[in-house]
């Protein structure tokens, strides 16, 4: 497990931990949905796309906050999912929880699933999370984790907020030039990443739009 030093992560097993396996179950598994949601979105066809939204935003709807804090205990999938479906529901009460485990870095691949979150939730607060991130894993060079999707987080966040938080990060010569240097890698393009996080946010609004008139028509039945 990556941690970062006088951070632990509370971990449940799904294998061994009955509470978590039926969370898994309603909202991680269908349609196999933990492995969809990300940049395999790109592949589905217009009517996968909109049956996919559909559900997603149903159980953005469907599932408790108390839910969502037990799918965080979990492993990757069930952290994967949780961040996108507190994107889709905009539930930024999760933002602080997510800029822990995002720097904590306890497992792969939901590093970028906490970054559409942060990016979904857009204000200053969710860019100094980003910001403390890199302050922490550039200076990290022997570490390849989430440094690029997290820059470009960083600039589609700029973007949106009309801020600079990122220019220090790619000042000439520095964090991110020397931890590029020192991995001995091609250059790679924050742009590139930025674009990306771009097309996965479209994807949240999208969902978006559909969560809104089915967590109305909830409330007034």
């Amino acid at each position: 497990m990556r941690t970062v030093p006088g951070q632990d992560a509370v971990m449940r097993d799904v294998r061994s931990d009955p509470e978590l396996q039926e969370l898994a179950r309603r909202f991680v598994r269908p349609d196999r949905r933990y492995l969809r949601l990300g940049g395999s979105l790109r592949r589905l066809s217009a009517v996968e796309r909109a049956t996919f939204v559909r559900d997603l935003a149903q159980a953005a709807h469907e599932i408790t906050p108390a839910e969502l804090g037990i799918l965080f205990e979990g492993g990757w999938r069930e952290r994967k999912t949780a961040a996108w479906l507190v994107a889709v529901a905009h539930r930024t009460e999760f933002r602080d929880l997510i800029g822990r485990l995002l720097l904590a870095s306890g497992g792969p691949y939901a590093g970028a699933a906490y970054c559409v979150a942060l990016a979904r939730f857009g204000t200053a607060a969710d860019a100094e999370l980003l910001a403390a991130y890199l302050d922490h894993y550039l200076s990290r060079p022997d570490l390849d984790y989430d440094q690029p999707i997290v820059l470009g987080t960083l600039l589609y966040l700029d973007g949106v907020l009309g801020s600079e938080s990122a220019s220090r990060f790619l000042a000439p010569g520095g964090p991110w030039d020397r931890w590029l240097e020192a991995r001995a890698v091609a250059a790679l393009d924050p742009d590139d990443c930025r674009q990306g996080m771009q097309h996965l946010c479209a994807f949240v609004d999208e969902t978006a739009e559909v969560f809104a008139p089915v967590s109305r028509g909830r409330q007034q039945s």
